[in-house]
């Protein structure tokens, strides 16, 4: 499925369990258990569609042509879809937190892994920028030589921050974007990275070299994301014994509350508003794009914001077109002041339509983030400051419900963000 056409799918289905009934006589247990079933199925659809990129992955490299290329960047796109909707999890729930770096971590100096240009700008005192694993079967970093000759998903984990450098992204989604999009070298120009096909194929033809490791990089960080996946989906599983699902429904069902709201609000502020947009728009800085290679940062940037308003309405759109609803946050609200909920409700649906309008930008007018935020790009950078001031006001929205609910300091993370 194009993102595009799941994008009006999810805004039109969350659209209707809005106006849903509310559950009148909603616990705080049921509104965690559902948050836990929401949780699970977001893992889930990760796991199928990075199952999907995998097997996307394999076909590409038995015969590389612009068409496979094509297709498993589709792939990879559609996949982003559900990861993006996970990360409401990853503030208040530490076994993601600590988990996703490996999968989403960013930005990265993508000189570690393969060739880049010339005049490559990576973080100053990285003395892992330019190792580039493919080419190399040992580096050097500091003192250190590390054997590459055999690049194995075990290999690209152990090489993650190498060096003490947070830069130093061996893994995961963006990793596998830079080898299937290539550097984007257009600044704040229009397009994307423009990796060639040839670059995976094997024996005459071949090209930048080293396309027999390059092949065996793409393809053993997909079975480590899937491998991750994997795990975590089982953490959420209500037919697993002893996992993270089962500690948080043993726990307080008003910890539990707190948790998702402390999500909420931190991924709504600190994070989206702060780390994805505010930085990268005060700085004009591509570098901190968040899909850099592939100009899909519209995209993640939607479906982070749709990640919140999950957890509020109760609701989630599954990558194979159900819907799963139950007691939300709103239903909460609604018990104690059906005034307030209905105002907050609609501070969600309008901070969703700000960020929506990213996405208008890039797919109708063919205008993408990094184009917003160059410098002098007056109407680019009130787009993206009214996405900022929508972010900030839904999380004002949440910490309101809150206290409503009777959760008080929830002091959402801003990552010292002044808004």
């Amino acid at each position: 499925m194009k993102v595009k056409t799941f994008l009006v799918q999810s805004m039109t289905a969350s659209i209707a369990f809005a106006s849903a009934t509310s559950f009148a006589a909603v616990t705080q247990q049921q509104v965690v258990e559902n948050y836990a079933d929401i949780a699970h199925a977001v893992f889930a659809d990760s796991l199928t569609t990075a199952q999907k990129l995998e097997k996307s992955i394999d076909t590409f490299l038995a015969a590389p042509s612009e068409s496979t290329l094509k297709e498993v960047k589709q792939a990879w796109l559609a996949a982003r879809v559900p990861y993006q909707q996970s990360e409401v999890f990853r503030f208040g729930n530490a076994i993601v937190d600590d988990w996703e770096g490996q999968l989403n971590a960013w930005p990265l100096d993508e000189g570690l892994i393969d060739y880049v240009a010339t005049d490559y700008q990576y973080e100053l005192g990285n003395e892992g920028a330019s190792a580039n694993i493919i080419a190399n079967k040992s580096i050097s970093i500091g003192a250190t030589t590390i054997d590459t000759s055999s690049i194995t998903p075990e290999l690209i984990a152990s090489l993650n921050e190498v060096g003490g450098s947070e830069a130093n992204v061996a893994s995961g989604y963006h990793a596998i974007e830079f080898l299937l999009w290539g550097q984007d070298l257009n600044g704040t120009n229009p397009g994307s990275g423009a990796r060639p096909y040839t670059d995976y194929v094997q024996g005459k033809g071949c090209t930048n070299g080293n396309c027999d490791r390059r092949a065996q990089y793409l393809k053993a960080s997909a079975q480590l994301l899937v491998q991750d996946l994997q795990w975590m989906e089982k953490q959420w599983s209500a037919d697993e014994k002893g996992n993270y699902r089962q500690e948080l429904l043993a726990d307080s069902a008003t910890n539990g509350i707190r948790k998702m709201l402390f999500g909420m609000g931190s991924l709504s502020l600190g994070e989206l508003a702060g780390e994805r947009m505010k930085v990268a728009l005060e700085a004009n800085s591509t570098e901190d794009e968040h899909d850099c290679f592939s100009d899909n940062t519209h995209n993640s940037h939607y479906f982070n914001e749709q990640g919140i308003y999950n957890i509020y309405t109760g609701s989630y759109s599954r990558v194979d077109g159900s819907e799963l609803s139950g007691p939300g946050i709103k239903d909460l609200v609604a018990v104690k002041d059906a005034s307030a909920a209905k105002d907050i409700l609609a501070q969600f649906e309008a901070s969703r339509a700000e960020v929506a309008e990213l996405v208008t930008s890039a797919e109708k007018n063919n205008v993408h983030f990094d184009q917003l935020i160059a410098a002098g790009n007056t109407q680019g950078h009130e787009l993206v400051n009214n996405a900022i001031t929508g972010l900030v006001a839904q999380t004002a929205s949440i910490e309101r419900a809150a206290g409503i609910i009777g959760i008080d300091n929830l002091n959402p993370d801003t990552a010292d963000h002044q808004f």
